[in-house]
């Protein structure tokens, strides 16, 4: 077996929810992110890219019959590019990584794209068929924003409680004060507005046509715990989960360049981080917050090394309290995690963030100079991921 390596990462800014995003088709999205992150790699025939793998989670609207062989049409690569789309919810275009890492490291491609999207403002509502024609009475359209829709009845109870019910459940049981969750928060957003400003994410984003959109549309300069202090919970009435430290809905897309040692010549650009371990785990469905602990764990055993050794983290910010669970539980410190800001600020756009964090964190450990990093995710209906990268530049 080989070695899997990222080459180069892009993505676009992300919009919020009938933001700046709203008028841009989510496979028009996807083929910017593929165009941007080729663009890094002019010397890259794109006829030489073996598969593309995209993530996406909703894929009931513009986003159906494989995004991802949409893009690469889209995007005008050639043909003969093949291209398939995976859906893992939240985690869907880190499971794209590691899905292409593995078609790197077992020779069946030299060069892999892969990435994720999502037009969370666009995705449709949609009504069940009737089990039979004419049905007198009157059928309810649900969104597929987000969440569970059109539930089997013979699921139980406690595992198809909405996303935020699920989270106050989980500060309830780690004793996750609304306190500690503002102020993770406000530091997202501090932390991401630094790394705009410093210019951080200038070489990571690419612009959308016909969008007027050069920034991360989410991000609130000037957020302070006192601020998301004020703002309702959003879940229960005494709840501890607002709109203010939970990620937004949002629309946009991330692309990233995998490849063999050997494809250097080919990609014409040398690699920046190596694949160095990933896993899944599961859990209880109403417990996936909490399912990136273990996912990291076993990751970071298959590459051989402990927290110890990790010098960054990008863990995607699906809520402040199942962040703070995570970091409490691998102990790390919280310095390292999410430098660059993370999902409360810039947004998740589902199908979207496992590319975004990958980039983010491949571009953190050079800047660092750090040698390994971990991306995590948690996952509706109780699942993780997590990819451990190590910087070449410092192995």
């Amino acid at each position: 077996m080989g070695s899997a390596f990222l080459y180069a990462a892009a993505r676009t800014p992300f919009g919020r929810f009938n933001g700046a995003l709203s008028g841009v088709r989510p496979d028009d999205l996807a083929a910017t992110a593929l165009r941007g992150v080729l663009a890094k790699l002019p010397r890259l025939d794109p006829a030489e890219i073996g598969d593309v793998v995209w993530g996406n989670a909703n894929g009931a609207g513009e986003d159906n019959r494989n995004v991802g062989r949409m893009a690469v049409l889209l995007a005008g690569l050639p043909v003969t590019v093949p291209a398939t789309t995976v859906n893992r919810l939240c985690g869907s275009s880190l499971d794209a990584a590691m899905i292409g890492s593995r078609t790197v490291e077992s020779g069946d491609a030299d060069i892999v794209v892969i990435g994720g999207v999502e037009s969370m403002t666009r995705a449709p509502w949609v009504l069940p068929k009737p089990s039979r024609a004419f049905p007198a009475g009157d059928v309810t359209a649900v969104s597929t924003t987000l969440g569970w829709r059109l539930v089997n009845p013979r699921m139980p109870k406690e595992w198809t409680v909405s996303l935020g019910e699920a989270n106050e459940q989980l500060g309830e049981r780690f004793g996750v004060s609304r306190e500690r969750q503002d102020a993770f928060a406000a530091r997202s957003h501090v932390l991401a507005d630094a790394a705009w400003n410093d210019g951080f994410y200038d070489d990571l984003v690419v612009p959308v046509e016909g969008a007027d959109l050069t920034r991360d549309e989410g991000i609130r300069p000037g957020t302070t715990p006192e601020i998301l202090a004020g703002l309702k919970p959003a879940f229960r009435p005494d709840g501890a989960i607002t709109a203010g430290n939970a990620s937004p809905l949002n629309d946009g897309a991330s692309a990233v360049v995998l490849g063999s040692q050997a494809a250097a010549d080919r990609i014409g650009a040398d690699p920046i981080a190596r694949v160095a371990g990933r896993a899944a785990c599961a859990l209880e469905p109403q417990m996936f917050g909490y399912a990136p602990v273990e996912a990291a764990n076993r990751a970071l055993r298959r590459a051989g090394i402990g927290w110890d050794d990790v010098g960054a983290v990008e863990l995607n910010e699906a809520f402040a309290v199942q962040s703070l669970v995570c970091l409490d539980a691998w102990k790390v410190d919280p310095a390292i995690v999410n430098t660059r800001g993370g999902a409360i600020a810039i947004g998740h756009p589902l199908g979207a963030s496992g590319g975004r964090i990958l980039g983010t964190l491949a571009r953190v450990l050079r800047e660092r100079r750090q040698r390994w990093g971990v991306a995590a995710i948690c996952i509706g209906v109780g699942q993780g991921l997590a990819v451990v990268l190590e910087n070449v530049s410092a192995s």
